[in-house]
């Protein structure tokens, strides 16, 4: 697969307990590609993710995602690893300085098929610093552009 024009809606959900909190969607344009035998997902965030001028690549390998997100404001970048059952660890990025985060991934699901339309659904739980953030799920589709 050559790189490819895709069109990303990402939606991004809370929970505190049960209760479903805040939920954010946007729609944006993205590149896909294959390397490796894996499939990347490249698109610019926006000022509604609250990452503006930051560009976000997520590599997927089977039921496994890696998030990464690249700007000015995050040093190297910080880095979010997804994978069923695991657990990941990391430092987190922030304005304000670096915070532990620990993920704990419940569920990934990767439904993108051989033409590159599809979609990716994670549900994971979020720490930082130690104090659990609760549950959060996303979820992206991809379609051509």
């Amino acid at each position: 697969m050559d790189m490819k024009d895709i069109m990303l809606k990402i939606t991004g959900r809370q929970y505190d307990g049960d209760k479903p909190m805040d939920k954010m969607e946007f729609i944006t344009e993205g590149k896909m590609f294959e390397r490796n035998g894996a499939t990347y997902l490249v698109y610019d965030e926006s000022e509604f993710s609250g990452f503006p001028g930051c560009k976000t690549s997520l590599k997927l390998q089977g039921s496994r995602v890696r998030m990464k997100r690249i700007g000015e404001d995050l040093g190297d970048g910080t880095v979010m690893e997804f994978e069923s059952g695991k657990r990941f660890t990391s430092t987190y990025e922030t304005p304000y300085g670096e915070m532990d985060m620990e993920i704990l991934t419940d569920r990934v699901e990767n439904n993108i098929d051989e033409n590159g339309t599809g979609n990716v659904e994670v549900d994971y739980h979020v720490s930082l610093e130690g104090e659990v953030e609760g549950r959060n799920e996303l979820r992206i589709e991809v379609t051509d552009a």
